[in-house]
């Protein structure tokens, strides 16, 4: 059950001005009490989908942006991504993105013809605690084409960008391109950009579109490695509409925010306390009210699957794990970042999605 402290009904006794003895109790004995918590619908109450497709891009993501007429949004199911025939000249174009997952998708499509540093790309680090070194400064000062995550994930590189003061290099700001900002909270300002598909397929638009305005002489080779990347990254899409059609309104719960724009493509009802995931993104403790809400949700019986962060792993955290695991809750874990760092963005997302689509097949077979 819950913290005693908050569990148990205290029975009171008092001293009255003329010495009168007198008992009270305090009501309130199940902390649980008024906290409901959303049962999964049946399989037969789900709607049939039709073939699962990914989300297309908006018409202009941003103004003056590349418009989805200029290249197709990652629609169609396609083979995995192969390298296009290298062109026979050209330039290669120095990028840094802050992060590896932005960084696998724009050497996908740059291919021979960009040489791509990710800064953050050690799976043992939190990117919301990194601490860069000097060699970060000086890769961004040399970059021809720079990519930020934005939306306060990767501060620090928009500050030596902003202290470079270079006026010949192209920065992509995602956040602000896709128009989120971290004013929203963890819905509409949550940082996890890539954990959303819509958000992922704009952002290789804007990749496209700027390396073709770097280098216009590289378009055609440009356009060949965008059009592999967009049919390979379909096939993780397929996944995502996949469980939306299997498991749609399933109660699952997350020690985090990086799950949310995730939960909201599957169709997922995510029920944990918004205060609980926002503190722990943002390394502060939880309030107390939003871990009890937690554990009463937990107990429950009717959460599903349980899904935490394995790169900003607490001691309140684990306890919400354990917790999971002892009232029968399926755990999964996602990272911050592509892990192992040697594999593509499609081949770790895919990962992430097949163990997701299992734990809530599991729990649904009964197992």
């Amino acid at each position: 059950m819950v913290t005693a402290s908050v569990a148990a009904t205290l029975a009171v006794a008092g001293v009255g001005v003329w010495g009168v003895v007198y008992h009270f109790a305090l009501p309130s004995t199940d902390p649980c009490s008024g906290i409901t918590t959303p049962t999964s619908p049946t399989n037969s109450s789900v709607a049939p989908a039709t073939q699962p497709r990914a989300p297309a891009l908006r018409a202009d993501p941003s103004p003056g942006g590349p418009p989805d007429t200029q290249r197709p949004s990652a629609l169609t199911v396609g083979p995995a991504p192969t390298e296009a025939a290298a062109s026979s000249s050209g330039p290669v174009i120095q990028v840094v993105a802050a992060e590896n997952f932005w960084g696998s998708l724009v050497a996908q499509i740059g291919g021979t013809h960009v040489n791509v540093t990710s800064i953050i790309s050690d799976p043992n680090t939190d990117p919301h605690e990194y601490q860069q070194n000097d060699s970060v400064p000086k890769a961004i000062a040399h970059a021809q084409y720079i990519i930020l995550n934005n939306v306060g994930y990767d501060s620090w590189a928009s500050q030596d960008v902003a202290s470079d003061g270079a006026t010949n290099q192209t920065v992509l700001n995602i956040g602000d391109s896709l128009g989120v900002s971290v004013t929203g909270g963890i819905v509409t300002g949550n940082p996890h950009l890539w954990y959303n598909p819509t958000y992922v397929n704009e952002t290789v638009a804007w990749m496209y579109h700027n390396l073709t305005t770097i280098a216009p002489s590289l378009t055609a080779y440009f356009t060949a490695q965008y059009d592999n990347l967009t049919a390979s990254l379909a096939q993780n899409y397929s996944l995502v509409g996949e469980i939306r059609h299997q498991f749609a309104g399933t109660v699952v719960a997350s020690t985090e925010s990086i799950f949310v724009y995730l939960a909201n493509a599957t169709g997922l009802d995510l029920v944990s306390p918004p205060a609980f995931m926002e503190a722990i993104a943002e390394g502060n403790d939880p309030p107390d009210q939003s871990v009890v809400t937690f554990q009463c949700q937990l107990e429950s019986g009717h959460v599903h699957v349980l899904v935490f962060n394995a790169q900003t792993v607490t001691p309140i955290t684990t306890e919400m794990q354990q917790k999971a695991l002892e009232n029968n809750v399926s755990v999964i874990s996602l990272t911050e970042t592509i892990q192992p760092p040697t594999v593509s963005f499609q081949t770790w997302m895919e990962g992430e999605l097949i163990e997701l689509y299992r734990a809530l097949d599991a729990k649904q077979l009964g197992q």
